[in-house]
């Protein structure tokens, strides 16, 4: 127990010392929201990275699907590394930074209003930003429950506030540039901590090949009769599987709290050094989160998931793990929570105050009102979360990811289409956004509330989040075809800035002599 709490003073004391550090970077909305758009490729990378995995995928998603795919939920984070990661920073990374900087733009909404020249979908999309950010922050909470009361025998509410407080301290104190030194810290904890955690549970298991042997033996009639199936290559059941991966990987590209990254990285090489490196630690994180759960089964003697619940799964996996590793392991999905809780209050709190107050309810707001503002709305994102978090984990309302499924879903399945071709395409229209907005948002809200009336294919938010994106991808470029052209002069100067002519040194690119 003195190891345990050791490694977690140590932790926090650390977290919240680079917040106090920060502070000088945190003075105007820049340097509070994007940190001066000067951040180099290793602290985006990771920040990308540690805002994509937390517990929700740990504990909840690697639980959940291990138990119901087998080995074959690996396929989960191969797909979140090359969909979510390589093709995201290949295909929108540098496009965002250039665009986004041309419009003078720090956050998604404002992106849309620019491009499209529509403050009212600046106003819609900050309101589904902040909407369906909470149950996602809720979700992070419940995963580090499990497993703070596993190591420390201690009440969810104390892991709950504590967390909360110790991620609004570091982050009201030094913003982006904060969360991003935070996150690269975060970021090798995990790293190293997958590792161990997976060496040590094949092990107890009797190595790799051993704990394949017994999860080839394991057979439940309600999944499949057929033996060896939660060690095949497709698992049983693939077309489910398939949705998880799009729902996963695609969804980053959607996400304002993974797009908002793009927007500080400093320059060419970041985004190519930054492609690699956050390629690389999806692999090893979401790949190896996600190959862990696959074992899962081997040891239902532990835990009753009928009675406990999927999230039960991982915790019951590292019960018996040496207490110095049970620290790691706790450090390591702290690091997840944390990480990913800091992003999404940021992005929260800047939405709403630049998106939403300043301008539209407040006119010609001062700098420093702004980052004052934003600060405070920190607070209340943190505070509604958690009053939720408790609410959910009282009633017992849902599993993990559920709550992330609907998240997911719903931003990404409203968002990602219109952004993706506002990006590429000139004949995005303000009303195509419209119609993707409202898809994803009403057909989510309806999974929600009336998910027996779907079909049975679309009854798991998970699913329901996928077809939302696919669905958005097709309807924006149908719906543009058919409704009013965008205004020439603003999709003109929007995609200038592709073509401004810019110098380089000749050992990065040959001249025409040459």
């Amino acid at each position: 127990m003195f190891i345990k709490v050791l490694m977690l003073v140590i932790f926090f004391s650390v977290m919240i010392g680079v917040g106090y550090y920060c502070r000088r970077n945190a003075t105007d909305v820049n340097g509070f929201v994007l940190g001066g758009r000067s951040v180099g490729p290793w602290l985006t990378a990771f920040a990308y990275g540690t805002s994509y995995f937390s517990a929700v995928v740990f504990v909840g998603y690697a639980g959940q699907f291990g138990w119901r795919y087998g080995i074959a939920a690996t396929w989960a984070g191969i797909g979140n590394a090359l969909i979510g990661s390589l093709l995201a920073w290949a295909i929108l990374g540098r496009r965002t930074r250039i665009m986004t900087q041309h419009l003078d733009s720090r956050t998604m909404p404002e992106f849309f209003e620019r491009r499209f020249g529509s403050p009212a979908l600046k106003l819609a999309a900050s309101a589904v930003t902040f909407i369906f950010l909470i149950p996602y922050t809720a979700s992070l909470y419940n995963g580090l429950s499990r497993l703070f009361g596993m190591a420390f025998n201690i009440d969810y509410t104390v892991c709950v506030i504590a967390m909360a407080v110790l991620t609004g301290i570091y982050v009201i104190a030094g913003g982006y540039m904060a969360t991003a030194i935070n996150d690269f810290i975060q970021g090798i904890i995990m790293l190293f901590g997958i590792c161990a955690v997976i060496f040590a549970v094949l092990r107890s298991q009797g190595g790799f090949l051993a704990a394949l042997d017994g999860l080839a033996k394991v057979v439940d009639p309600a999944v499949s009769e057929s033996p060896g199936v939660f060690n095949s290559f497709f698992g049983p059941d693939p077309v489910n599987l398939l949705g998880v991966v799009i729902l996963t990987s695609l969804g980053t590209w959607g996400l304002p709290q993974m797009v908002q990254k793009f927007y500080a990285i400093r320059s060419e090489k970041s985004v190519e050094a930054g492609t690699v490196i956050s390629t690389l630690f999806a692999f090893v994180i979401a790949g190896g989160c996600y190959f862990l759960g696959g074992f899962g089964r081997l040891f239902s003697d532990r835990v009753d998931v009928a009675a406990e619940g999927f999230d039960a799964i991982v915790p019951a996996m590292l019960s018996g793990l040496p207490d110095l590793l049970i620290a790691i392991v706790v450090i390591l999905v702290l690091s997840a929570s944390m990480s990913t809780l800091s992003s999404l209050v940021l992005t929260s709190s800047s939405t709403l105050t630049l998106d939403f107050i300043s301008g539209t309810l407040v006119k010609d707001m001062k700098e420093k009102k702004q980052v004052f503002v934003m600060r405070c709305l920190i607070v209340v994102f943190i505070a509604i979360s958690v009053v939720i978090a408790l609410i959910q984990y009282r009633g017992g309302i849902t599993f993990i990811a559920q709550l992330m499924g609907v998240s997911w879903g719903a931003l990404a399945g409203a968002f990602l289409a219109p952004f993706l071709y506002g990006l590429y395409w000139k004949g995005a229209t303000t009303i195509a956004c419209w119609v993707s907005f409202l898809f994803s948002t009403v057909v989510m809200l309806l999974n929600i509330f009336v998910r027996s009336s779907f079909p049975t294919l679309l009854q798991s938010p998970i699913n329901a989040g996928a077809f939302c994106m696919i669905a958005g991808l097709v309807l924006v470029p149908l719906v543009s075809l058919v409704t009013k052209k965008p205004e020439k002069t603003l999709v003109e100067d929007a995609f200038s800035c592709y073509e401004r002519k810019v110098l380089v040194p000749q050992r990065d690119a040959l001249g025409e002599d040459a």
